[in-house]
Formats: structure tokens, C-alpha cells, sequence
């Protein structure tokens, strides 16, 4: 018998991450993990049929679970995991299909969520603004050379529209100048003054251009935990970025040391960032991650997440 089963949607990069540092945070709580992964699911035209798929494909992953590990809890990684659940169990999420799925996005998504929320026997939202026991997806800085910040600006756009990255590139030619720079990671371009696309990247290889950069730059309509802004933060970029709805908790940590680099206007806070930047912006943003730390998540698993799946 296993203790926790952890039913992982692993739909993007980050959410694999973020449950591979849950696993090992339940670990080294002195508890027994065992991960089950949905199959990669191609993509397809709508909202609506995207999370049937993968909620599909979630539910035969937690069936293969079950029957492997004999979980004494369960826990899916998000709430599209545990839409089509085959036993109930804690749901981690960072934000809802309520919030996230508006209209026809969501038709049918919406109300077995409900459902689902309500029989869940434990919430554990990432962010404190979600009903539940926050456990946030800790953010280390990472080690490396400190070389020269040369870069002015690198930004992260493996979904260009959701990143709208036309927006991005918009106000980035509005507000460069000679010689400045912008790495977009991610995605490949047409060559474009300033501007240097360099596709995919390992992840050490991000936070190597993440230790050189200035600033952090992010233009999204909505942002849901945002792990590369606090990447960012957490390696010293400043952070400029369009407000967003959704918890977006980088964003938070920038507007309460600069309002100026939280604006619609990208342009304007690029070039505030660039040419006036406050002196002690990068340790006020590593105060403020003491909470992302993984030794305060580490505290949060074993004092009060164990205890409450396990009894």
C-alpha cells in the first residue's frame, strides 16, 4: 500500500515540474509517493474537447494507479484530472474552470467541477486567494555563473497567443533602443531587429539567460501561477508586465515594490525599468519569496498536508 497516489495531468511543462516537486516534497515528509501520468493527448480545436481528452485520459491513469499502488489517499494535479475520476480525492489546482473556461470554453466543465470541488475531501490551491490549504509550487534561485546582466530583456512565449506575444513584440519595438535586446524563449521567428528567438531551450539553459537578463518581460491577458515570472524574480529580473486576471502571483510581488512596471502600457514600464530601476528591487522580491522557497513548502507538506490526507 502507498500512501499518496498522485494522479499528474503533466499537460505542460510546468505542471510536470510542479508535480515531480510535490512528489518529492511528500517524500521527504517521510511519506510514500507513487506518480501516475496521463498519455499525451494531441492537440485539438476547442477548450471543451481538450479537457475531455486529457480528463480521459486522467481517469485511466488514476484506474492504473489505484490498481498498482492501493493509494490510503489520492491527490490529481488539477481540476481537469479529476473531472472524470474513477474514486474521490484532494485536488491541487491553480485556478478554476470557473475562472479560467468562460462561455462555450467551458460548457460542460463547469458544473462537474462544482461537483467535484464539493466532494473533494481536501482543496490545495497554489495561491492564498483559492479556498483551501495553500501549497505553493516552490521557486529556488538558480546556481550558476553570475556573469554581466548584458541581456535587457528575455521573455517566454512557447504559447504565442496565450503569451500574446504580438503585443509583447509591440511594445518591445516601441520602447527599445540602440543595442538593447530581447531574447524571446520558446517559440522560433523571422528575424526581427532587437529581437533574438531562440526556440526551445532546457530548462537550465532559461534560467543561465535568466541570470544575465535585466528584465523579465510578460504580456498575458490572464496568468494563472506563472512559474517563469517567479523564475525571474527569483534570479534578480526585474518583472514588467501587463496586469492580468487570475492569480498571477509575480505580478502581485512587482506591484507592491514598483506599481510602474505592472501596467497596460508595456512600453512605458519597459523603459522605467530599463532607465530608472529602484536600487533594492531584488531583495524585496527575494523577501517576498520566502513563501516559494522550498523549505517553506517542505514545512507546509509535512505540517499540514500529510496530516490532513492521511489522518
Amino acid at each position: 500500500m502507498t500512501d499518496i497516489l498522485l494522479v499528474s495531468l503533466g499537460s505542460t511543462g510546468g505542471w510536470r515540474a510542479a508535480d515531480a516537486e510535490l512528489a518529492a516534497a511528500i517524500e521527504r515528509a517521510g511519506a510514500s509517493v507513487a506518480v501516475t501520468a496521463a498519455e499525451r493527448q494531441p492537440d485539438v480545436r476547442t477548450y471543451a474537447l481538450t479537457d475531455l481528452r486529457w480528463a480521459r485520459a486522467a481517469r485511466a491513469a488514476a484506474r492504473r494507479g489505484i490498481s498498482e499502488h492501493s493509494p490510503r489517499a489520492i491527490v490529481y494535479s488539477t481540476t481537469t484530472a479529476a473531472l472524470l475520476w474513477p474514486r474521490p480525492g484532494a485536488i491541487r489546482y491553480d485556478t478554476l474552470a470557473r475562472d479560467s473556461r468562460p462561455g462555450r470554453h467551458g460548457f460542460w466543465q463547469r458544473p462537474v467541477e462544482r461537483r467535484r470541488l464539493a466532494q473533494a475531501p481536501l482543496l490545495i490551491p497554489m495561491t492564498p486567494d483559492q479556498p483551501g490549504l495553500t501549497v505553493p509550487v516552490p521557486v529556488e534561485p538558480s546556481s550558476g555563473p553570475e556573469p554581466e546582466r548584458d541581456l535587457a530583456a528575455v521573455a517566454y512565449a512557447p504559447d504565442p497567443v496565450k503569451r500574446r506575444l504580438d503585443v509583447l513584440l509591440a511594445a518591445w519595438d516601441a520602447a527599445r533602443r540602440e543595442g538593447e535586446e530581447l531574447v524571446v524563449e520558446g517559440v522560433h521567428g523571422a528575424p526581427r531587429e532587437g529581437v533574438r528567438f531562440a526556440g526551445r531551450v532546457a530548462p537550465e539553459e532559461f534560467r543561465a539567460l535568466l541570470r544575465r537578463a535585466r528584465l523579465f518581460v510578460a504580456a498575458p491577458a490572464r496568468e494563472d501561477y506563472g512559474i517563469a515570472p517567479l523564475e525571474a524574480l527569483a534570479d534578480g529580473c526585474m518583472l514588467v508586465t501587463t496586469p492580468a486576471a487570475g492569480p498571477y502571483p509575480a505580478a502581485a510581488i512587482t506591484r507592491a515594490i514598483e506599481p510602474r512596471f505592472v501596467t497596460d502600457d508595456l512600453a512605458a514600464g519597459i523603459r522605467a525599468a530599463l532607465d530608472d530601476p529602484p536600487p533594492d528591487y531584488a531583495a524585496r522580491a527575494a523577501a517576498a519569496l520566502a513563501p516559494y522557497r522550498r523549505e517553506a513548502v517542505d514545512r507546509v507538506v509535512a505540517d499540514e498536508l500529510l496530516p490532513r490526507l492521511l489522518g
